[in-house]
């Protein structure tokens, strides 16, 4: 049991000094109230639209040059995790990716990011289609403010190396969770 007081201790620490200062925030209107996501990808057995959710963040550190937004599923039976969205490059004026963004040829998302590759092997955005019956999957979608103001890569990126840029250049980042799930067909 003082293990279990101990931890929570130091979040309420964490967290006061957290909310003392504004916070990094992400947010988005198209998720469902449960946090879910309701468009699934059109391919790999799902039939959805693909349409990416609008996405909008407040108070980015001081020294932000750009922004990156990603979209990680962990729980896919890969072993590594699926990647559905990288975008980068999006300039620091910028706090809002509308609705539908993820489709390169929409011309939504602003011109100078830059969407590459998935795990779906294409670029921009490839929405959830988890295996039918394998449950709930976590979506985590991550907004990082950047110190640089390009990462210096393109679309054919992958995403193991945009995430490697990512590391090395974050000043902050923040993140919502979004779930999905296929029921069994007959279910």
């Amino acid at each position: 049991m003082r293990k279990t007081n101990f931890i929570v201790a130091i979040l309420l620490t964490v967290s006061t000094a957290i909310f003392a200062q504004k916070t990094f925030t992400l947010s988005s209107n198209d998720l469902g109230g449960e946090m879910t996501i309701n468009e699934e990808f059109n391919g790999f057995g799902c039939t959805g639209e693909n349409i990416s959710p609008q996405l909008s963040w407040v108070n980015s550190p001081e020294g932000t040059k750009s922004f990156a937004v990603t979209m990680y599923d962990p729980d896919a039976p890969t072993g590594s995790g699926w990647w559905h969205w990288l975008v980068f490059d999006i300039p620091s004026d910028i706090n809002e990716l509308v609705s539908g963004a993820g489709d390169i040829k929409s011309g939504l998302a602003p011109k100078t990011a830059i969407q590459s590759i998935t795990d779906y092997s294409m670029s921009g955005y490839g929405g959830p289609c988890p295996p039918e019956g394998h449950g709930l999957h976590q979506y985590i979608i991550t907004v990082y403010a950047i110190k640089t103001d390009t990462l210096g890569l393109n679309q054919s990126t992958n995403p193991a190396v945009v995430g490697y840029y990512l590391w090395n250049n974050t000043l902050a980042k923040a993140s919502i969770i979004a779930y999905y799930k296929r029921e069994k067909k007959g279910e």
